[in-house]
């Protein structure tokens, strides 16, 4: 009998929806304060799921909820960074 993998979940900040941890990209505080994103999902630090949509991009900046949960200060250029890799794998 074949036992089915349990897929982790992650909530996104910006929609409260709970997607499987691949769909998401993660957002990571270092203990140094320095904020940046992380395709790999294994930096070390606090981090913060984001769902791999546009308008969830838009809502976490517009809401501040990422620098609200990674306490910290989430400058615009990481946001480009992350609505560009939504549109790398857009294109794949």
């Amino acid at each position: 009998m074949a036992v089915q993998k349990k897929i982790p979940l992650r909530k996104c900040v910006a929609t409260g929806e709970m997607f499987p941890k691949k769909e998401m990209i993660r957002i990571v505080r270092s203990k140094e304060g320095e904020v940046s994103v992380d395709p790999t999902g294994k930096k070390s630090g606090r981090g913060a799921y984001v769902s791999k949509t546009v308008e969830a991009v838009n809502q976490a900046k517009k809401k501040n909820s990422l620098g609200n949960h990674l306490e910290a200060s989430i400058p615009n250029e990481i946001y480009d960074e992350i609505i560009v890799l939504i549109e790398r794998e857009k294109i794949k």
